[in-house]
């Protein structure tokens, strides 16, 4: 697993988004406009508890097919960075599948979530 420095993230986004199907993600619309309405902070929020409850544990409800497409922006920047499920964690980032998330993977995949959002909204509020 990488560490959360911002340039190692971001040399990771680089590289994730070099990825046909990842670059085709942008926020759009409404989950444009929640960051804007709401803020990172809050959107920080709401990706921790994505991540705790559909990513998080060591065998996760209908994995690989968990995350919708659309409706948040955790949803779309998950998609984006390869953080959707265990299998694409695993192959983007190097944290293996069949463990719970320890502490540090969680905060980990929480900041490049926000990572990408903040490249995506970079005048979002906080």
């Amino acid at each position: 697993m990488a560490l959360s420095s911002t340039e190692t993230i971001d040399e990771r986004l680089d590289s994730i988004g070099e990825q046909p199907f990842r670059a085709r993600f942008h926020l759009r619309g409404p989950e444009r406009a929640l960051v804007q309405l709401r803020g990172l902070k809050t959107v920080r929020r709401h990706a921790e508890d994505v991540i705790t409850g559909r990513l998080a544990p060591a065998a996760p409800k209908e994995d690989g097919r968990q995350t919708p497409y659309r409706g948040h922006p955790v949803f779309v920047a998950q998609h984006a960075t390869g953080t959707c499920c265990r299998s694409c964690l695993e192959r983007n980032h190097q944290i293996a599948r069949g463990h719970e998330l320890t502490g540090p993977e969680h905060r980990y995949v929480t900041d490049v979530i926000m990572r990408w959002i903040e490249r995506e909204i970079p005048n979002a509020p906080q």
